[in-house]
């Protein structure tokens, strides 16, 4: 899912572009703006992807508000061809004009997507394990628990079936290396990658892998994380 923020002066552009989000699959708005200074006051605050921001604004215009927004891919929409160069010297994901069409929407929303895989992909951090100092991509990792023989190390289950003991890693050091959009702690000694849950009810979550005795793996699910795990889907 690709939650996104809009931002355009037009309350009537901002229904359509709503409307056409709405149309099309994997795609969220989960909040959007008529003032560029609100929308700056409020955008670290809120959980998305992407800002879909209009060019041409009274007070700032969507290239000045880009340039002050860290950590989120944009798409600019606009009416004019003319801001076309200066909005990819941004280094933006697409440049969409008005009037928008839903086929060119879809394009550009695909666009996002394969930056945030491929983001995804690309993110690891170095740790020392029990085969020395090792490079783990996050995107490989299926869930972590605490090991059973010294509760100051880390067993982490990867894709493959292989395993790897993380030494001397509290969980919340833990959660710092991860990607927090993709890793949350289910309860005392386990965190998990939700790309790898197929079944979640209030109390156990499934995961897509297979457990020693031949069966979709259950993992526990405690009450005071309860919440966190929601808040991921």
């Amino acid at each position: 899912m690709i939650k996104c923020v809009i931002l355009d002066d037009e309350l009537l552009a901002i229904s359509y572009l709503k409307l056409l989000c709405e149309e099309i699959e994997g795609v969220e708005v989960v909040k959007a703006f008529n003032n560029p200074k609100v929308f700056l006051q409020e955008i670290d605050n809120i959980d998305c992807d992407l800002c879909i921001l209009d060019i041409e604004m009274p007070g700032l215009n969507g290239l000045q508000v880009a340039e002050l927004i860290k950590g989120k891919k944009i798409i600019f929409t606009t009416a004019y061809k003319e801001y076309a160069a200066e909005a990819f010297d941004l280094d933006v994901v697409d440049y969409v004009r008005k009037p928008i069409k839903k086929e060119r929407l879809e394009q550009a929303f695909e666009k996002v997507e394969k930056f945030i895989s491929d983001q995804q992909k690309n993110h690891f951090f170095e740790w020392n394990t029990n085969l020395g100092k090792t490079m783990i991509f996050t995107n490989e990792i299926v869930y972590i628990k605490t090991s059973e023989i010294d509760s100051r190390d880390k067993d982490i289950f990867l894709k493959n079936g292989s395993e790897l003991i993380l030494k001397n890693l509290s969980f919340k050091h833990l959660s710092e290396l991860l990607p927090q959009k993709y890793f949350v702690q289910i309860n005392k000694k386990e965190m998990v990658n939700i790309h790898h849950i197929k079944v979640f009810s209030s109390s156990e979550i499934i995961l897509d892998s297979i457990s020693s005795d031949g069966n979709p793996l259950k993992l526990m699910v405690s009450e005071v994380y309860r919440s966190a795990l929601t808040e991921k889907f």
